[in-house]
């Protein structure tokens, strides 16, 4: 097989194997470890939701905008035990 070249990580001399990544640092891109990340997800620490607005997930973008998340709907109040008779 062709040599595919060196990894294009940040001082790295090893040889590419997947998407320009040497192993290691292939799985860490996968693990969403590395500066470019694999998926768009939320920029607040240890919150790996999907991005919404900016660079936050719906709940941290709301948070941070000062609005409440959205409540579901109230269920209808039970009629009374003896209010039918």
């Amino acid at each position: 097989m062709a040599g595919k070249g060196n990894c294009k990580a940040n001082d790295c001399a090893h040889e590419a194997v997947a998407k320009g990544y040497c192993r290691k640092h292939y799985r860490l891109w996968k693990a969403g470890e590395m500066p470019k990340a694999r998926y768009k997800i939320c920029t607040e620490e240890k919150c790996r939701k999907p991005r919404f607005h900016s660079s936050l997930c719906e709940e941290h973008w709301n948070a941070a905008h000062g609005k409440k998340a959205e409540a579901a709907p109230a269920a209808p109040a039970a009629p009374a035990a003896g209010a039918s008779a």
